[in-house]
């Protein structure tokens, strides 16, 4: 996936004609200015940056893929807009979050508390694919993503993982990681 924050709708555009299909966005105002001209029904937009819950239906309507499912109330919300208009959303697919380094400036669900939001999330019928997580900065990332790993696995083993930025993403991808979120590196 191509990180697109802070590039202009022209670097977006520029990329979908050299085949970049799958895009991801920090924030649901920039996503929306930037990708609301560009009418190309082939390419997927995935929101990995926090999701406040006053904004749930914007992004609904924008996104494929929310990849930020970090607590209680948001899923309550989401499920909330789904119920009422489920056939006008686009978005199908979903990731939780998870602080897979407890970190207190990070968003994400403890990783002992990612079993019960799961759940919560099944039953509110929210189709999650997915974890996604971001390491500690300065420590090891394959630890984490091992870890990321064994979550994964004890919550099903069908789920994607989407860990790995544009520093970390050799590492991500010997530990299993589906999906790196590439941005610095593309637009070096």
């Amino acid at each position: 996936m191509v990180v697109t924050k802070n590039r202009t709708s022209d670097d977006v555009e520029t990329l979908i004609q050299q085949n970049q299909l799958i895009f991801g966005e920090n924030k649901v105002q920039e996503a929306q200015k930037k990708f609301l001209n560009i009418s190309n029904n082939r390419i997927k937009i995935h929101l990995i940056g926090p999701l406040q819950t006053n904004k749930v239906k914007i992004a609904l309507n924008l996104f494929d893929t929310i990849q930020s499912l970090d607590r209680e109330k948001l899923i309550i919300e989401i499920a909330n807009h789904l119920n009422k208009n489920s056939e006008k959303i686009r978005t199908k697919n979903f990731f939780i979050q998870i602080n897979i380094g407890q970190e207190e400036q990070k968003s994400g669900v403890a990783p002992e508390s990612a079993l019960a939001l799961y759940q919560l999330a099944l039953i509110n019928k929210l189709n999650v694919v997915g974890l996604m997580c971001i390491p500690p900065k300065n420590d090891d990332p394959k630890f984490y993503f091992k870890k990321m790993v064994e979550l994964k696995n004890k919550l099903n083993q069908n789920l994607k993982l989407s860990m790995g930025m544009s520093e970390d993403y050799l590492e991500a991808l010997e530990c299993g990681s589906d999906m790196v979120r590439i941005g610095s590196k593309i637009f070096q």
